[in-house]
């Protein structure tokens, strides 16, 4: 199992990142300053370490600066508020291996996780998902569904897709919001429905059982 070091003050985001990551199988660490994460990543310790830039005590930019000083290796993904370019262009130069935005969609950082993650002879592993007739190809972006190609948009794909990793799972709105909308949507949207509906509409109603009160299921 991987080890994950999330470095986020932010306690809302932090359990958001931690519930997300471990339930896709990884082990997760939360702490919440720059400090701590300089002192903690380490190679032995951890995979990956998702880190924040505006920590307190020392932020992420410097703590990242002595993480590499010190020779770590550890994959760093870069998580902030910060859309500047210079802000990338920093981060990158100073040896992150990846650059995230907030507000982001839960599906692209596990995206990005993965990818950073992936031994370099691990193929193309997570990468084609299959399911009740439904096969899903993540990197070309194309959905078959009993074999014959189905068009789908960005955010009916990215649903999709939370249903083909947790199979026979009930998934509920809250958990599916998070996921493809972002973890800071709004919670009374009714898009989850929404969108359902329109994924019934193209791959079969059957395909897609709603259990009251809970959620949604993709069938096996």
């Amino acid at each position: 199992m991987s080890r994950i070091l999330i470095a986020e003050d932010e306690p809302r985001l932090s359990s958001f990142l931690e519930k997300g990551l471990r339930a896709a199988g990884y082990s997760t660490t939360v702490c919440d300053d720059g400090n701590r994460a300089e002192a903690m990543a380490r190679d032995s310790e951890f995979d990956l370490l998702i880190l924040d830039v505006g920590l307190p005590g020392k932020d992420g930019f410097s703590a990242l600066r002595s993480i590499r000083s010190r020779g770590e290796k550890l994959p760093v993904l870069i998580l902030t508020a910060r859309d500047e370019i210079t802000d990338t262009v920093t981060g990158l130069d100073l040896g992150a291996d990846d650059y995230v935005t907030k507000p982001f969609v839960f599906e692209e950082l596990l995206a990005r996780v993965r990818a950073r993650l992936r031994a370099p002879d691990a193929g193309d592993s997570g990468l084609e998902l299959q399911g009740g007739g439904v096969r899903l190809d993540v990197r070309t972006r194309r959905a078959e569904v009993d074999g014959d190609e189905v068009e789908l948009t960005a955010k009916e794909f990215t649903l999709l897709e939370t249903f083909l990793r947790h199979p026979g799972q009930v998934l509920s709105r809250e958990q599916l919001l998070s996921h493809v909308w972002g973890y800071d949507f709004d919670p009374g949207s009714n898009v989850v429905d929404v969108y359902v509906g329109y994924l019934r509409r193209k791959l079969g109603s059957e395909r897609f059982e709603t259990v009251r009160g809970m959620g949604y299921r993709l069938k096996p």
